[in-house]
């Protein structure tokens, strides 16, 4: 039987949301194997002299467990 878990993580790109999700399980594969999927729980722009200069996502990442 496998057990997951689920960890949150935040992540953030000057160029986009799908940006900022690559770059955040990418990182996230560094240091949790087995990663399974992965959910946007949020998004957020940070703005600066009126216009976006940093997307930022949150997500939910699921992984297995090892035996």
């Amino acid at each position: 039987m496998s057990i997951a878990r689920v960890t949150e993580i935040t992540a953030a790109s000057s160029k986009s949301f799908d940006d900022a999700i690559e770059k955040g399980i990418k990182r996230a594969a560094k240091t949790i194997r087995n990663i399974e999927g992965a959910w946007v729980q949020d998004q957020k722009v940070i703005i600066k002299k009126n216009k976006i200069s940093e997307y930022r996502v949150s997500l939910k990442l699921s992984f297995l467990l090892d035996d």
